[in-house]
């Protein structure tokens, strides 16, 4: 529960104050700042007929409000977790509907700005799957898992006031496995 998947473990390699949902959040948003600066220099450049500074200018406002934005939803998370007491979901098995979404989202946004007849809609619902997973992530996986790593740090029990650690562990499932494991023991 504690250790995390691979992206858990690479934010919190160094230090927890710079592990910190806030600046993971944060880093989310520039990331996706970089991601959209080729859809915006080619509307800025070829369908707006505008300079480069216009798209640079363009592009760091709308990475700023992006980087904003997500780092408050970091600190929501990790204000809902330290209020909820909730232990953090294993994100394992739903990775492969999470990880294309970011970039069914940027596909959107280029084919509204590309093509004329494309519906606002399509721009809104691009942003959204653009933006969603990062936040989604640390709210369900990474903040729970920090603050309960910060508590442990600070010498607090960090399992006060938990009704459940782990979600989606129950005893029927553990038997099961070992009954399976047995019977592949036996075969061999």
């Amino acid at each position: 529960m504690l250790s995390g998947g691979t992206l858990s473990n690479f934010f919190l390699r160094g230090s927890l104050t710079s592990g910190h949902p806030v600046f993971v959040s944060g880093f989310y948003g520039a990331l996706i700042g970089l991601t959209i600066l080729l859809p915006y220099a080619y509307d800025g450049l070829m369908v707006e007929n505008g300079t480069i500074s216009d798209v640079i200018r363009d592009c760091a406002f709308q990475t700023l409000i992006l980087i904003s934005m997500t780092s408050f939803l970091g600190g929501f998370s990790l204000m809902v977790s330290t209020v909820m007491k909730r232990p953090p979901t294993r994100l394992e098995n739903r990775r492969k509907f999470i990880f294309p979404l970011p970039f069914i989202g940027i596909v959107a946004i280029s084919l509204e700005i590309i093509f004329d007849n494309v519906p606002d809609n399509v721009r809104w619902l691009g942003w959204a799957f653009l933006i969603l997973p990062g936040p989604l992530w640390v709210h369900l996986s990474y903040a729970p898992r920090w603050r309960i790593l910060d508590r442990l740090d600070r010498g607090v029990d960090a399992f006060e006031g938990m009704g459940i650690t782990i979600y989606g562990a129950d005893e029927d499932g553990i038997a099961e496995s070992d009954s399976e494991l047995e019977e592949v023991l036996d075969i061999v």
